[in-house]
């Protein structure tokens, strides 16, 4: 009974649904702190040189966050006439079980492929 419980309750975890979401994810991790929409933006394309639009990129974490993934919470307004707040966001708990997850996932696609890649050629 136990196991049924906890398998129920585990397949209903949300999962990433797409490259961006896994991009944007990562993303957070890797800038901690300076994790808003902007700084989100220009990691990825710094990374994989994609230039996504800032509203794909805002409806992503939008996205995460209602999939608990993310926490955000607003900065103090800048110290500039007229400065506005940002909107931070941290990885969750749920964030990390997703990356792990996601990681996992990707390795075991790989499997059996190995042998069949040629090697680069520069």
């Amino acid at each position: 009974m136990y196991y049924m419980v906890v398998f129920m309750i585990a397949s209903r975890q949300p999962k990433l649904s797409g490259g961006l979401e896994l991009a944007v994810l990562l993303s957070v991790a890797r800038l901690g702190d300076d994790a808003y929409g902007i700084e989100v933006r220009r990691d990825i394309l710094e990374r994989s040189g994609r230039d996504y639009a800032i509203g794909a990129i805002s409806t992503t974490l939008q996205r995460l966050e209602d999939k608990t993934f993310l926490k955000s919470h607003f900065s103090d307004p800048l110290p500039v006439r007229g400065g506005r707040s940002r909107r931070h966001f941290v990885l969750t708990g749920a964030g990390q079980r997703a990356l792990r997850d996601a990681e996992r996932d990707a390795a075991t696609m790989w499997v059996g492929v190995e042998g069949i890649l040629r090697p680069r050629t520069s």
